[in-house]
């Protein structure tokens, strides 16, 4: 049989293996005639000028067509299924009378028989079962061919494994052939009988014969063989099942529909998921849309309160700038007053015989008021100067604040932003993993697209973050240098200030042992002084313990703020032992501490106005330091 008119139609590369595997059973099966004697032609090459070849070059012709990048699929598959046919060895030409072969010979192929009964029982997995395997005495036991070499004898049936039985006395001259347990494995279990059978190497020939000599039996194992006693039939029940045709479709049949049935689950569950993905897609939106909202809303309210406070410190300094201007106003009109005053009294010395005693006397008075109201003038003047430059140094300030709050605030807009994109993305991402038929192409590259935005916003965001770790650093340094000139100030504040100055620094956090000496004498204590020097000693030791939180949570103004527990052991003994005005020391310093340094309870120092017990500004003591310097100065001159 040639190559036929029917096998026209072309294949893709992607069935050039299963193509290639039809076609090999097909040479086994005879279906294609290429051997004339001691010539071979190609069955697949149609209407070729050179038809006849040797072996040597049949072969180099298929291997060459096979390999061949510019040829069809169809030609490649069928030329390297007749080289792999040849090098496991062509078939010879058939003889009247088939002779035994050695067990070394190629085995030939042979034409297959029809198909079996579909209600007939096979041992599955496909096994085919060998006997009279030469054998010989050796070294006290019966030795014979090996599994690896009977496979390779029988490599054109495509058999997974060959197993020699042994007994007690060595090899049987008896094999198991296993074969795959898809229909290709089937096709080559018929195949290895069908060449046994035309061989008369098959089941009944072996039945039949007495002396079989060197010649090998095979043929596919049946219920038979499953339930024959000795070790062919132990082998087979050991290791396969009795199964009929039928059986095997209708457990396949089984197979598919508890997959198929299995995957429907597993889609219904994925849809499931998907859904609920979407649904926390779409409250996240929505909650992340309400939260910039909200945002807004705090941002405009915000901007709105700067406005505010810029309008309130504008007209401040405008009340100042107007006040130091009526004050100028003040005193030139006094200076003009005084200069009337000394010339009116210039012409009545000329124009009378006034006592020039009394008016020489009445002149140095006035200029000595005049020479006063000129210093005035002139302090009035540098102070008019340091209050203007003072309004520009807080104009200056709070513009450079300003500028700062908005730079924050665009920095940290732009990154909540980021974060708000980089969460939609990984959500878009996770919906899209789960959306049914994210195999195509399509869905792929809109994946690697989300894929590489993510990236990108990921990336953006890591490099604010090093800009807002920089501008950390920029700001520690800022506040190093100014608690350096804290301290400056405070050493200042230190040489400079003389008695009960009013600003300076207090330790907040720490008992004052003078009010607490003052109130053990209103309570008619013997040595008072030393009492309160125990009750600071105690008391600071106790505040200063972290374990010890005598707070607690309360809402004010819808907002949570922490006040003293009255209620609290310690304290409850605290004012019955030692009475109210104590208890209050003591609480005040709880205040101040958790107010200033909660976390390690260690006193700090902080700047404190006395005179009306509060906090100091920075201004009020570079004002308080630059009136002392200047009256220290005055001191040093006069």
């Amino acid at each position: 049989m040639g190559y036929s008119s029917e096998d026209d139609s072309e294949i893709s590369d992607s069935e050039i293996d299963e193509y290639e595997g039809k076609t090999c059973e097909r040479l086994v099966s005879g279906d294609f005639k290429f051997r004339n004697g001691e010539n071979y032609s190609c069955p697949f090459c149609i209407g070729k000028k050179k038809k006849d070849y040797n072996l040597h070059n049949i072969l180099q012709h298929a291997s060459g067509v096979g390999a061949a990048p510019n040829r069809p699929a169809k030609d490649k598959a069928t030329h390297r299924a007749l080289a792999k046919h040849l090098k496991n060895g062509p078939a010879n030409p058939p003889k009247p009378q088939p002779q035994p072969q050695p067990q070394s010979q190629v085995i030939a192929a042979a034409e297959p028989r029809p198909l079996p009964n579909r209600h007939e029982k096979f041992v599955w997995p496909w096994m085919g079962v060998l006997v009279n395997v030469p054998t010989e005495w050796k070294d006290g036991r019966q030795v014979g061919e090996s599994g690896n070499r009977l496979k390779g004898q029988l490599s054109r049936f495509c058999p997974q494994k060959v197993i020699p039985l042994w007994n007690f006395r060595g090899h049987t001259g008896n094999a198991i052939v296993e074969f795959a347990k898809d229909w290709n494995g089937f096709r080559n279990a018929l195949a290895f009988e069908n060449f046994f059978e035309a061989e008369g190497s098959g089941r009944r020939n072996w039945k039949q014969k007495q002396n079989q000599g060197s010649k090998l039996f095979g043929w596919v194992a049946r219920a038979e063989d499953y339930n024959f006693p000795g070790l062919i039939g132990d082998h087979l029940r050991k290791n396969g099942d009795l199964k009929t045709i039928d059986d095997l479709e209708n457990e396949r049949t089984r197979k598919n529909d508890r997959l198929e049935a299995n995957l429907a689950d597993e889609i219904e569950v994925k849809n499931k998921h998907l859904q609920e993905l979407e649904c926390r897609y779409n409250e996240t939106t929505a909650s992340l849309e309400k939260m910039m909202g909200q945002r807004e809303q705090l941002l405009q309210k915000y901007n709105e309160e700067i406005r505010k406070m810029q309008q309130l410190a504008h007209r401040h300094s405008q009340r100042i700038i107007d006040e130091n201007q009526n004050l100028r106003s003040e005193l030139e009109s006094k200076i003009s007053e005084l200069n009337a005053r000394s010339k009116q009294l210039d012409d009545l010395s000329e124009k009378s015989g006034y006592d020039r005693r009394n008016l020489d006397q009445e002149k140095q008075k006035n200029a000595i008021k005049s020479s006063h109201l000129q210093l005035a003038t002139v302090e009035q003047q540098r102070v008019d100067e340091d209050v203007m430059k003072l309004v520009g140094v807080h104009k200056r300030e709070k513009q450079a604040a300003l500028n700062k709050i908005l730079k924050l605030e665009q920095q940290l807009e732009a990154k909540q932003t980021l974060e708000l994109e980089i969460q939609q993305l990984k959500g878009k991402l996770e919906v899209m993993k789960y959306m049914p038929g994210h195999e195509d192409l399509e869905s792929k590259n809109k994946i690697n697209e989300l894929s590489d935005a993510l990236q990108e916003k990921i990336d953006e965001l890591d490099s604010m973050e090093s800009l807002n770790q920089t501008l950390v650093i920029k700001e520690s340094k800022s506040n190093i240098e100014m608690q350096e000139a804290r301290k400056e100030l405070e050493n200042g504040l230190l040489d400079l200030s003389v008695g009960q100055a009013h600003i300076g620094f207090k330790r907040m956090g720490e008992l004052d042992l003078e009010a607490v000496s003052n109130a053990c004498r209103k309570l008619s204590k013997e040595d008072a002084e030393v009492t309160a020097a125990i009750i600071c000693s105690k008391w600071e030791a106790e505040v200063k313990n972290s374990d010890w939180h005598p707070f607690r949570v309360v809402m004010v103004d819808g907002k949570e703020k922490e006040i003293i527990d009255a209620d609290d052991a310690k304290l409850q003994g605290l004012k019955e032992e030692h009475g109210e005005e104590i208890y209050a020391l003591v609480t005040k310093v709880l205040r101040e501490i958790n107010e200033y340094n909660g976390s390690t309870r260690y006193p700090v120092a902080e700047l404190w106005n006395f005179r009306e017990e509060r906090k100091a500004s920075l201004k009020e003591a570079v004002q308080f330091v630059m009136r002392q310097w200047r009256m220290n100065r005055r001191k040093r001159q006069a």
